[in-house]
């Protein structure tokens, strides 16, 4: 399975790892990380995106709009100021593909014109002109599922069926891509673990992940640091490596094709030797 970002191909026959760069001074884990005295510093956006290339992220996701549990949004010229400097110095300083973590249609048009190569998007492209924007970009598009917004969605989330329902989402979600001009090839799906959705629904979601996408439609999964690992094993944030790993081995093992991560170096040992024993390619 491959996927064309722009002036890259994405190899996706073995899992790959997306490594998290939020632009952000409120995300839940790395909020502030590429900040100095109150600004976006940009070296130390170019240095967190180095290191991650060198510990073997195959994609840098670029993020400027918090989407924790209760977050506010980010206005439009904020988040393009978060966004396109990093965007355009990682695209002038490494080879790689770049992912703008976006539900904003003039950050996706900008971000595309300074060297993204792949849209991800926490709301599917439903805010008004996401579609048309994802699909004037001509790059992929990754569509999250969320019950409610980030405001919200954690209060009291509830399903009949979450892996029906979700998977009734894709679906239909997928259509208006495909409608917009954005065809399947062109598609990852996301379930959207920490986005509107109990423990109990967390659980279900990755028994059953193979069941959410069709076999020639990447997914992609995003457990790292979550509150659900907390949770689950009493652990505080800076505790739950063990238990992000556990996760991005079983959802590889489930069939995703791209882990979203914030400890790139583990995650690519944890894959690499996964495929060892699987027998399958080693990563460079």
């Amino acid at each position: 399975m491959q996927l064309v970002c722009g002036k890259h191909t994405l190899d996706l026959t073995n899992p790959v790892v997306m490594g998290i760069l939020n632009t952000t001074p409120d995300s839940f884990s790395d909020g502030g990380n590429c900040y100095s005295a109150g600004s976006l510093d940009l070296d130390l956006a170019l240095r967190r995106a180095e290191q991650m290339l060198r510990e073997g992220a195959a994609i840098i996701d670029v993020g400027g709009e918090s989407t924790r549990p209760g977050a506010l949004p980010v206005g439009e010229q904020e988040e393009l100021d978060r966004v396109l400097p990093v965007v355009e110095a990682i695209n002038n300083r490494f080879d790689v593909v770049i992912s703008v973590d976006t539900s904003t249609p003039s950050v996706m048009t900008a971000a595309a014109a300074a060297g993204a190569g792949l849209i991800n998007d926490v709301r599917a492209l439903e805010r008004p002109g996401a579609l048309e924007a994802a699909a004037a970009s001509g790059l992929p598009v990754c569509l999250m599922h969320m019950q409610g917004q980030p405001g919200d969605m954690q209060l009291a989330p509830h399903y009949e069926d979450v892996v029906r329902e979700v998977g009734t989402y894709f679906s239909a979600r997928m259509r208006a891509c495909e409608a917009a001009g954005i065809p399947r090839e062109r598609v990852i799906l996301d379930p959207g673990f920490g986005f509107g959705k109990d423990d109990n629904h967390h659980l279900a979601l990755m028994r059953n992940l193979a069941a959410l996408a069709p076999p020639d439609v990447p997914l992609l999964v995003g457990v790292s640091r979550k509150s659900m690992i907390g949770r689950l094993l009493n652990r505080e944030l800076h505790e739950r490596l063990p238990g992000s790993l556990a996760l991005a081995m079983l959802a590889a093992e489930r069939g995703a094709k791209i882990l979203r991560v914030h400890d790139v170096a583990a995650t690519v040992d944890v894959l690499r030797m996964w495929a060892i024993v699987e027998g399958g390619a080693l990563s460079s």
